[in-house]
């Protein structure tokens, strides 16, 4: 038996290779893509150069283009968004309009969802179903709901207003109605029957990023001078208001222990959850970018870390830093086009 060709990604990471024998048989050993962390590179709207990165939990490894380089072929174009169900992601593709789905620890792709699929922008589960924002720029906006166990289509259920975020809470889905920092209202589906049961309508602001932490649902709203956090219960009612005072324009909300962080231009904020007073100060400030939408294009906080992106024109290699909870920077890479997203793995 002898060994044709090694390829070493990097030490502590998995290897790929081939074996030929006498035979001229061969063998594949698979990637590993978990214990670690997922980026999404949505790329450069229209070229269809959107793919995933892979980088190792303790930043000892990475690999870029994990899609096209398991499957043979390019992922598409703008890769808005990455859902997980189980042992599944899927891969939510707003230019090519399609739902890849493949093995969350492989990412061999296994499955493909185009039906009602139309500029799509993010999924949830429950109950057993999949739901998918679709917000095709003045055309049709709508909610297309799948079942789970086979992306079998179902129904869908169409909006007036934008359909963004989309997470689940308690068994429900709730829908931001809010794009690009306009839009103040959110709608909560009834996962039993798969109809609009309510619609939520924030106070003060326009709703920029919505998620969900512990069965409650948090919204972050800008304003020109203040912003706000809304929390959210399972049933749709707003049980607290957090005021921003004096952090306009207020992004990309997360919650890691007991502590929002949230942006405001290249700033990023930690506050605590029982705070009854904003921050005056910023934790840290990113750099410059080429560009006003470069600088924290991409955001979130695992594992006691933070992850920002600059998506760097779209021209070029995003720049990733990840920082420490108290600011401090840790390590810094390059990914893919338009680095959008970042996932625990």
């Amino acid at each position: 038996m002898k060994l044709t060709r090694l390829l070493t990604l990097v030490a502590a990471f998995a290897l790929l290779f081939n074996i030929s024998c006498n035979s001229e048989s061969e063998f594949t050993q698979e990637l590993f893509y978990g214990n670690g962390y997922l980026i999404s590179n949505e790329g450069a709207f229209p070229a269809p150069n959107a793919d995933i990165t892979y980088i190792s939990g303790d930043f000892s490894a990475k690999q870029d283009n994990i899609y096209s380089l398991n499957n043979n072929t390019s992922l598409g174009s703008v890769l808005q968004s990455v859902g997980f169900n189980g042992g599944a992601a899927y891969l939510v593709m707003n230019g090519s309009n399609k739902i890849q789905v493949v093995d969350r620890y492989t990412f061999k792709k296994y499955g493909e969802i185009t039906e009602q699929i139309d500029n799509p922008r993010y999924s949830a589960f429950a109950n057993n179903f999949l739901y998918v924002t679709n917000d095709k720029y003045g055309g049709d906006k709508y909610v297309s709901i799948y079942n789970a166990a086979n992306n079998a289509f179902v129904k869908k259920i169409s909006f007036t207003d934008n359909v963004e975020r989309i997470v689940q809470a308690g068994g429900n889905i709730f829908v931001q109605n809010a794009s690009f920092g306009f839009g103040n209202k959110i709608s909560l589906i009834n996962t039993s029957t798969n109809e609009l049961q309510s619609t939520i309508t924030v106070p003060n602001g326009d709703i920029t990023k919505t998620i969900a932490v512990n069965n409650n649902v948090y919204v972050i709203a800008q304003g020109t001078a203040d912003s706000y956090i809304y929390q959210i219960s399972s049933s749709g009612n707003i049980v607290n208001t957090k005021t921003l005072t004096g952090i306009a324009n207020a992004t990309n909300l997360e919650i890691y222990g007991d502590r929002y962080y949230f942006t405001a231009g290249k700033n990023v904020y930690a506050m605590s959850m029982n705070a009854t007073a904003a921050p005056t100060t910023p934790l840290f400030t990113v750099p410059d970018s080429v560009d006003q939408y470069s600088a924290l294009y991409g955001f979130n906080v695992i594992n006691g870390r933070i992850f920002t992106s600059d998506a760097n024109g779209f021209t070029q290699d995003s720049k990733i830093s990840v920082y420490s909870l108290t600011g401090s920077l840790l390590t810094s890479f390059t990914a893919g086009k338009g680095a959008n997203g970042f996932y625990i793995n």
